[in-house]
């Protein structure tokens, strides 16, 4: 990776003579001229709206129609720094690029009020000046970083009037009325408003776009059907080379994945979890740096990202070597039984909570029969007492974060009910410490999560993620096929 700019003589150690007036220091009055000329226009002129252009107009009406005679300002966000001169990959904030389809750094979407309702505008960096030689010169000009849409051609995309964004701080200063803006993304622009927000009120904005986002709209469903059909290809890859993740570590597993969501969207949308062993029983293991070992079981957690950033949440328990032992097929089997009560219960009308529920009361049901909490059920269940196994919720909304709508208002979320559009995980599981002395020892170490994307339909459900197979047997099957 070559350094920021910072121009020398190519031929020795002395920098070329500074410019006179300073405006480009190190930089000769000859050089500076040259970078000047020479360019071709490269102006797209025929360039079509993206394809969720009239969805992002629609949701942009909706947040009008809620905070009417307001200020509304929601920003992309900016590049973060992971060491020194370097950042981390740009991805722009949820709430911004569900309202614009944008995702270009530093962008700031602001629906100014207005007698029947809200003048929305896209404020963008437009492309690099070449006659100051900020194209060359500054370490995000785009000689460095790459060419940006001109404000005209994100016009064109986007269906909204653009402006430049580095006026926007100064005009936003000098706003009158009431104003509410989504924190968190850019310092800058909060700086701006400092004396004009409250963050009861921006708070109230943020839940808003969040709840927006509950029921998946046409495009929104597409979209994670492909982020889920990109992860079954993604689940795929890693069986064909578990015999070289057993060579090596769950890093092999990890980096699997991983191409098959950088080659067909955007990222992953987490951190995949390729746990094997008793790592399965650390519910977020991200390390991924264990040994990957014949006989034991490998629990994947993993997602593609679609490069308009919608995410699937997928995760099977596999057996490295193809096929379950006796006690890994039980508690596999519990699972899946468990995962099946809850599937069922989602439909439109039910409660959010009712899937859990359903899936809970099954694991509670195995672990009595198994002896390993004293029943009865309705005790266990009531008690929470096999939360020490089954650990956390049975599922959450899915979209554009992998953990959607996360700062929904609970009625309207987890106390809420569901409706066809919603997309949702069931993803119960079983874990067995490797210390968990209450346990016996054969048990130790084991972990099993099953997970699917499930769509709640007019008339009940679709298992989006349904691609890949969930029966122990299925499995199996699967997995030799695929080792050929």
């Amino acid at each position: 990776m070559t350094e920021q700019p910072a121009p020398e003589n190519p031929e020795g150690d002395e920098p070329i003579k500074q410019r006179k007036n300073g405006l480009y220091p190190g930089v000769s009055d000859e050089l500076a001229e040259n970078m000047k000329s020479g360019w071709a226009d490269t102006e797209l002129r025929d360039l079509r709206p993206i394809p969720q252009a009239q969805e992002t107009a629609r949701r942009r009406a909706g947040l009008s129609a809620r905070f009417p005679g307001e200020r509304l300002v929601i920003p992309a966000g900016n590049l973060k720094t992971r060491s020194n001169d370097t950042e981390y990959a740009f991805r722009a904030s949820t709430e911004y690029a569900y309202l614009t389809g944008d995702q270009t750094q530093d962008g700031v979407l602001v629906l100014e009020p207005t007698a029947d309702g809200h003048d929305a505008t896209l404020y963008l960096l437009p492309r690099s000046n070449r006659e100051n030689g900020e194209f060359w010169l500054d370490g995000m000009g785009e000689l460095w970083v790459g060419r940006r849409n001109s404000l005209t051609e994100a016009q064109r995309l986007y269906g909204l009037p653009c402006a430049d964004v580095r006026e926007l701080p100064a005009a936003l200063a000098k706003a009158t009325g009431p104003v509410r803006a989504v924190r968190g993304h850019d310092a800058g622009i909060e700086a701006a408003l400092t004396d004009k927000v409250t963050a009861e009120r921006d708070e109230e904005l943020r839940i808003f776009i969040s709840e927006q986002r509950l029921v998946k709209d046409a495009f929104e469903i597409g979209e994670l059907q492909k982020a889920v059909d990109s992860t079954v290809r993604g689940f795929e890859d890693v069986v064909k080379v578990l015999d070289k993740a057993e060579a090596t570590s769950e890093r092999y597993i990890e980096g699997t994945f991983f191409l098959r969501a950088r080659v067909e969207g955007n990222d992953i949308g987490y951190g995949s979890i390729c746990a094997a062993g008793p790592h399965a029983t650390t519910l977020h293991w991200v390390r991924n740096d264990g040994p990957v070992r014949s006989g034991d079981l490998l629990l994947l957690d993993a997602g593609v990202e679609t490069h308009t950033l919608y995410t699937a949440d997928v995760t099977r328990t596999l057996p490295i070597n193809g096929a379950y032992t006796d006690l890994q097929r039980k508690i596999y089997d519990a699972v899946y039984e468990a995962q099946e009560a809850g599937i069922a219960a989602v439909k439109p009308g039910a409660a959010f909570r009712d899937f859990h529920d359903a899936s809970q009361r099954v694991l509670a049901e195995k672990l009595v029969e198994w002896g390993l909490v004293e029943g009865p059920v309705e005790r266990v269940v009531e008690l929470g007492l096999q939360r020490r196994w089954t650990l956390h919720g049975t599922g959450h909304m899915l979209g554009m974060d992998v953990h959607d709508c996360a700062v929904a208002r609970t009625e309207a979320y987890v106390d809420g009910v569901l409706e066809p559009g919603m997309v949702l995980t069931v993803e119960p599981g079983l874990y067995f410490q490797a210390d968990d002395l209450t346990v016996p020892e054969e048990y130790r170490g084991i972990g099993v999560r099953i997970e699917d994307d499930i769509l709640v339909t007019e008339d009940g459900n679709r298992n989006l993620s349904a691609g890949l197979p969930r029966t122990s047997s299925d499995v199996e099957a699967w997995m030799a096929r695929l080792k050929g």
